[in-house]
């Protein structure tokens, strides 16, 4: 009877998690690139026992021998990197990638990060110039292809954002060349090293002995012929909507499942003290 009370208690933990993921990818639906959380459940340690010695009392036994006794379920937890859809906003700073695997570089706390977000909008320096710098919609700092943040003059008349990410923003001045900047975007050849670190921004786990560049890749020089991107366009989220409901509805029916099991657990405890 504990055995059964412990088993549905490490489950509900395990499926709390998985109705906080599920209620994660709800709310950013509607979120600019937004990748949702996979989660699946497998088993955690059994126990084997034994419970016929007589092995010729099994013949034509078409499961494996004795009983296994789990402890519960553990759940995992994956970022899906499918393509969401691509919506046209006609907007000169809007950018969605076309390609699943590649990654807008930006800079959080002075560390290189990674976006799909691609609403970007220029702001001010503050560096005593009349510079603009392009940021993301949270004030990120865009890199270019060098890691270096992106800077523009401030008299800015049309900026072009080409397929193989290459900014040129033209000057309001007659005679003045435009300005040219490659947006850096890196390739990402192992995509389950990345980690969701929030507001939209993604990290690599601890690499260990891993190269970065078994990881992922910079698309620079040659390999910028590689980069899908359109101007004036953003990628919606990869969350479906049926499918996350019927997974809150059956998180939420084994949820209810095991708590009840423990309240029957716990009520045959009682009766059998009652009994002694």
């Amino acid at each position: 009877m504990l055995r059964s009370m412990i088993t549905a208690t490490n489950t509900m933990n395990q499926l709390q998690q998985q109705l906080d993921a599920i209620g994660h990818n709800l709310a950013n639906i509607d979120t600019n690139g937004y990748k949702k959380t996979s989660t699946t459940f497998h088993e955690l340690m059994r126990q084997e026992l034994n419970n016929q010695p007589d092995l010729q009392k099994e013949t034509g036994r078409l499961t494996d021998y004795g009983l296994r006794l789990g402890v519960g379920a553990r759940l995992d937890k994956q970022l899906v990197f499918h393509q969401g859809a691509i919506k046209t906003t006609g907007r000169e700073l809007d950018v969605a990638l076309l390609h699943k695997d590649q990654f807008l570089q930006v800079e959080v706390d002075g560390e290189v990060r990674y976006t799909r977000d691609g609403a970007l909008y220029l702001s001010p320096a503050n560096d005593g110039t009349n510079r603009l710098k392009l940021v993301t919609k949270d004030g990120y700092r865009v890199l270019d292809e060098n890691q270096n943040p992106i800077y523009l003059d401030g008299d800015i008349r049309d900026i072009v954002i080409s397929a193989n990410g290459t900014l040129t923003a033209a000057s309001r001045n007659e005679g003045e060349l435009p300005q040219t900047v490659n947006l850096g975007v890196v390739r990402v050849d192992r995509p389950s090293m990345m980690i969701s670190l929030g507001n939209n921004i993604y990290g690599l786990q601890q690499l260990g002995n891993v190269p970065i560049t078994d990881v992922l890749t910079n698309l620079e020089g040659d390999l910028r012929t590689e980069i899908g991107m359109r101007q004036g366009a953003l990628e919606s989220s990869n969350v479906d909507l049926t499918q996350e409901i019927t997974d809150l509805m059956i998180a939420q029916r084994s949820y209810q499942l095991n708590a009840r099991s423990i309240t029957i657990g716990d009520q045959m405890l009682g009766l059998i003290n009652t009994v002694r």
